[in-house]
């Protein structure tokens, strides 16, 4: 009897323990601007990594079939990192891709694992192939938030139940040592874009649901009231970005005339418009809308104050177009200074974009947002 209540206490000692211990491969870590009033986040989207080194590339030319495969993604997003230096990556979506990845795990592992060693703080969302090999959404993302440096989280603890896995939000507070460390200055948000209708008689892509879009009013809302309370109240919002896999229905509104970038693909969004643009519209906060999906669309276009935006196609697994580099995208968000010389809030938020080329060309820089454009 003895021997039997000591292996239950083992038991439940170990069921609290090391939940615990995987939490503290990531300790509490704030993000925040840096001491040159800069934050700058590289995007990386639809790397649909398979099983490394036996995986072949798609959609390449002739001269590089026979030498490429999921190692030219793990070399891009090496030298993305070496050449950018940022503050924070994103993953925004089929980060492998299901089918061709034998291990999910171990897939997972490697299409991160430059971001894992540089010790630089990353997120991922999911996109539609990410749970189609051996681990559903819910243990991909599970999976995901136990990775080392992440900033992922499975789901928020304010609304429960919430569809999707990967909705979250995350603060970038001031620099260190000015008026504003304690305060965020700029809001990220990431969410579950979904994989596929599971609605009868609505096919294609999934959507952001209502009880996301209720996570997303919430917490802007709390986000809102503390950057316009004591202390440093200000006048409104603190500018938000949003990260997501699937475009909205509203990427359809642009022509050539109003984006920067390319459109060579149709838009791949769902067939439903579940309102989250509009969600966004109301919120007043979200300055920019960063999606993967369509390989071959580039592009930013203002719509209705937001800047809805494609990263372009990364993974050299992944659909592309031979002779069209592989891509990634590039934000950066600047801060103003202070009458008395010192931080202050978020005075622009900019973008490009780089080449995997030779020389990592930077292409299409742009700015998203600035207060003086918007009178404020």
């Amino acid at each position: 009897m003895a021997v039997l209540q000591s292996c239950l206490y083992l038991v439940v000692l170990l069921s609290v323990i090391l939940p615990a211990a995987k939490s503290l491969r990531n300790p509490a870590m704030r993000l925040r601007f840096g001491k040159k009033g800069e934050f700058k986040i590289l995007q990386v989207a639809d790397m649909h990594y398979g099983d490394g080194k036996a995986t072949p590339c798609e959609d390449v030319l002739p001269s590089q079939l026979a030498s490429c495969s999921d190692l030219n993604t793990t070399a891009f997003v090496r030298r993305m990192i070496r050449a950018e230096n940022p503050d924070f990556i994103v993953f925004t979506g089929d980060n492998i891709f299901g089918f061709d990845a034998t291990d999910a795990e171990k897939s997972l592992e490697a299409a991160f694992g430059q971001a894992i060693a540089s010790n630089i703080p990353w997120a991922a969302v999911l996109g539609n192939h990410d749970q189609e090999s051996t681990l559903s959404r819910e243990g991909v993302m599970k999976h995901i938030v136990g990775l080392k440096n992440t900033l992922s989280r499975v789901n928020p603890s304010e609304v429960n139940p919430i569809d999707g896995f990967g909705n979250y939000n995350l603060e970038v507070g001031g620099v260190q040592g000015s008026a504003f460390q304690n305060k965020s200055v700029l809001n990220l948000y990431f969410l579950d874009s979904g994989d596929y209708s599971t609605v009868p008689g609505i096919f294609g892509y999934g959507w952001i649901k209502a009880s996301q879009q209720f996570w997303f009013q919430l917490t802007s809302a709390k986000l809102k009231r503390a950057y316009m309370s004591k202390p440093l109240p200000q006048k409104s919002a603190a500018p938000g970005l949003a990260y997501f896999h699937i475009p909205l229905p509203e990427f359809s509104r642009f022509d050539a005339s109003n984006y920067t970038g390319v459109r060579q693909e149709g838009i791949s969004s769902p067939t439903v418009n579940s309102g989250f643009f509009t969600s966004m519209v109301e919120s007043g906060d979200v300055k920019a809308v960063f999606t993967g999906h369509d390989h071959l669309n580039d592009f930013c276009g203002a719509l209705n104050g937001i800047n809805l935006c494609y990263a372009g196609g990364f993974g050299y697994h992944a659909y592309g177009k031979a002779g069209w580099p592989r891509r990634a995208r590039v934000v950066v968000a600047n801060l103003e200074t202070t009458s008395n010389g010192n931080w202050g809030t978020v005075k622009s938020i900019r973008t490009w974009k780089r080449l995997d080329d030779e020389h990592l060309t930077a292409i299409d820089a742009q700015v998203l947002w600035s207060k003086t454009s918007v009178g404020c």
